[in-house]
């Protein structure tokens, strides 16, 4: 069990089409031993779509925690001064939370569990998951790989002949980038090709 008691705050974004795949990865957190808190955006407590219901998504989450979710940034605020978590995933880590993230922007509930936790200079994992990543994104993502406690996980183009500005993180490799995030060190090769396999 590599995260046995290791607390995880885990917040989702609204990239909805990859939500199942990281319902499966925070499954398999849980099964490492570490105590996993949800977080989730706005448009992922409220947003139906053709990947599912919300009501759907967090019934799931707080079946596979047994934690109540954080919805709101007032009850986001209290993870900072608290120390609440070990560390923070961010997954799916849409571009619109990338940007707002490295401008500084707090205005959702994920956005606010970020800030908070990173003033205790614990480390922050995120997941990209945005169509603009190499296009508009592209000056944040550079920007966040140079924030002290920040770290990605592998991520590449998913789609390059459609969508050759489109990045997704290679999700199967969060549990590798947050084990050595809490060793302070940043998973290698960042940059990856992407399999849609």
């Amino acid at each position: 069990m590599r995260l046995k008691g290791i607390r995880v705050g885990f917040v989702l974004t609204g990239s909805h089409c990859t939500i199942k795949k990281i319902i499966t990865e925070i499954e398999k957190i849980v099964e490492e031993g570490a105590d996993v808190f949800p977080v989730v955006s706005y448009s992922v407590s409220s947003m139906d779509t053709r990947f599912g219901k919300a009501s759907d998504w967090c019934k799931k989450l707080q079946e596979i925690t047994k934690n109540p979710i954080i919805k709101t940034i007032v009850e986001a605020e209290p993870i900072g001064p608290g120390k609440l978590f070990d560390v923070l995933v961010v997954a799916p880590c849409t571009g619109n939370t990338l940007a707002k993230l490295a401008n500084g922007i707090i205005d959702t509930p994920a956005l606010m569990a970020i800030k908070a936790h990173l003033r205790n200079q614990r480390p922050v994992i995120i997941a990209v998951s945005t169509n603009d990543g190499l296009g508009l994104n592209a000056k944040n993502i550079g920007t966040l790989l140079n924030t002290k406690n920040i770290y990605m996980v592998p991520f590449g183009q998913d789609n390059p002949v459609a969508k050759p500005n489109s990045l997704v993180a290679r999700i199967e490799k969060l549990l590798d980038t947050i084990c050595l995030a809490l060793e302070g060190k940043q998973i290698q090769p960042l940059l990856v090709e992407y399999n849609t396999n």
